[in-house]
């Protein structure tokens, strides 16, 4: 089993800076940003690794068996102030070994005949941005193996192309949507968690690589707290219509302003509209000894 320590500030120990590429100076330096921490995991005993390769049948990229040799798994948050409420913002996720499992081909309603996930195969590319790459399989055609589940928003999948035995050189990773449509990140591990850190572990910064992008309201975390290396074309494009310009230096300010009610002034009339004038005065009009109006 493995053990989960409290959390610790990300600036706590310099090893953990190390881990984190330095980005948690980035966060804690931001306007707002609040509760930057890491659950410290130990590193993984070599036994632990080699037991998942037998158990699975798959030999571990070397950069995965590294970085698991130097902590296994990895959770760092942070969270935003806004009017006196934390909320819980960003997160970043590796799965620990005893969590790296594979998408097993189980029931999708845990009823009797009910479809799995590799009735689900089909031999088209949809969903896939690059049909040059061939996307991952749910059937034994491929081996795929859980990094992150993403909060719900999807996962963040080691597939190893050719199936079992899996084979190091053949692993790429991939993004699963919600829509169970393959969408890839990167060739390596190293390349994926150097990825998972420039994002900063905004919420859904995965649909950044889909041909539908990140919602809406992504877009405005996307536009306060831009990732690092970031394309900004993709928060621009189409996106006058519903992202906010919003300035974060005053957004979190906490000076309480005094409204100072406005004075009404009369009201103008409207332009272009013109009103009665004043009534001429009564005039008398002249009249005859017998009282008759003259006529002129």
């Amino acid at each position: 089993m493995e053990e989960t320590p409290p959390p610790l500030q990300a600036g706590s120990k310099p090893h953990l800076e190390k881990l984190t590429l330095g980005v948690t100076r980035i966060l804690e330096s931001s306007p707002g940003v609040t509760e930057v921490s890491i659950i410290e995991k130990l590193p993984a005993e070599r036994h632990m690794i080699s037991s998942w390769e037998q158990k699975n049948n798959c030999v571990m990229p070397e950069d995965v068996r590294n970085f698991y040799l130097m902590t296994n798994g990895f959770h760092m948050t942070w969270s935003v102030k806004l009017d006196e409420h934390i909320i819980p913002l960003g997160s970043m996720v590796i799965n620990g070994i005893s969590k790296l499992t594979q998408l097993i081909q189980s029931s999708v309603y845990s009823l009797p005949n009910a479809p799995t996930l590799a009735d689900l195969e089909d031999d088209t590319q949809e969903g896939n941005e690059d049909h040059q790459l061939e996307k991952p399989h749910f059937d034994c055609r491929s081996a795929i193996f859980e990094l992150d589940s993403c909060n719900g928003n999807g996962k963040v999948c080691l597939v190893y192309k050719n199936g079992k035995p899996g084979l190091a050189h053949d692993t790429e990773i991939w993004f699963l949507d919600r829509a169970l449509y393959w969408h890839f990140l990167t060739d390596t591990f190293t390349a994926y968690y150097r990825l998972l850190i420039t994002h900063l572990g905004l919420p859904q910064w995965q649909y950044a690589f889909t041909s539908y992008g990140i919602s809406p309201q992504a877009k405005q975390w996307f536009s306060m707290y831009k990732p690092i290396t970031y394309n900004t074309s993709l928060l621009t494009e189409e996106s006058d219509n519903f992202v906010n310009k919003l300035d974060p230096s005053k957004v979190f300010k906490s000076k309480n302003k005094i409204l100072i009610p406005k004075k009404k002034g009369p009201v103008p009339p409207a332009s272009g509209q013109k009103g009665p004038g004043p009534l001429p005065p009564p005039t008398s009009k002249p009249t005859t000894g017998s009282g008759n109006p003259v006529r002129k």
